[in-house]
């Protein structure tokens, strides 16, 4: 959906995206050498500055980019926050909902989401998210989106579901392991300093090998990979890191990567 027309959508009960033009359906127009592919997470929070930063490595002087807010269940707030937080840029910007009815979602999953320069993933229920995106084959296309260059993206759910494995609040009672996309190699756990039994499960679970090692972001920090390869890491305030995460000798490492703000 593009933000002019969400309010009319809204009003009729539907969120749907209007596609542009540029649809490409997948396995059609591949390009002919290998894309750098590109995922920029955050451990939670993705506003202006973080979608600013994507709209850059797009490499596009006007991106069209998505949210795709399948992990909070669509939720309309979400939705109009994501036009907010775009509208101070030069970015056409999109939404598109999963929990649709085919009358009214005339496009498919590749038709939208390959036309896109970048696609931004809600946080919410990555359990749930994975499911969804499973069952309606949107895993098989946003694999196919990595692999063009289209650049990814998220906080929270948004940037765990890029990983092999990590930490989730998606099921009752406790913090719990989810296995994700796999994009990104290891493991992943968002919100490292704003909720205290983060660190001291990811510790764990890496000692005992039940998760791999990986990364961990606070909140209003980020790393930026191309494929595997840790290429940045950013924060829009002071005091918010990133750490890799491993096990050695039966002991936790924790290594501090220092980001760079952006604004």
């Amino acid at each position: 959906m593009h933000r002019r027309d969400f309010l009319r959508s809204a009003a009729l009960g539907s969120a749907a995206l209007a596609v542009g033009a540029r649809p490409l359906a997948a396995g059609q127009g591949a390009p002919a050498r290998a894309a750098t592919r590109k995922i920029l997470i955050a451990g939670g929070g993705y506003g202006t500055a973080f979608i600013r930063y994507m709209a850059q490595l797009t490499g596009k002087p006007r991106p069209r980019l998505c949210y795709l807010p399948t992990a909070s269940a669509d939720r309309p707030d979400g939705i109009v926050a994501w036009f907010r937080n775009c509208a101070p840029l030069n970015v056409e910007a999109y939404a598109q909902e999963t929990f649709i009815a085919s009358p009214r979602q005339t496009t498919g999953w590749d038709e939208v989401l390959l036309s896109m320069d970048g696609i931004v993933a809600s946080g919410g229920n990555t359990l749930n998210q994975q499911a969804i995106w499973k069952a309606q084959g949107i895993d098989v296309v946003l694999r196919e989106a990595w692999d063009r260059g289209i650049v990814l993206g998220g906080a929270s759910a948004g940037s765990l579901c890029w990983f092999e494995e990590g930490t989730t609040d998606s099921r009752p009672k406790a913090l719990s392991i989810v296995k994700c996309l796999g994009f990104l190699k290891g493991s992943h756990s968002p919100h490292y300093d704003r909720e205290p039994e983060r660190r001291p499960l990811y510790h764990r679970l890496i000692l005992s090998g039940e998760l791999k090692p990986g990364y961990a972001c606070d909140n209003d920090a980020g790393i930026y990979f191309e494929d595997n390869e840790v290429k940045r890491v950013v924060a829009t305030r002071d005091g918010a890191k990133c750490y890799h995460v491993s096990a050695v000798a039966g002991r936790i490492v924790e290594r501090v990567l220092e980001p760079e703000r952006i604004s």
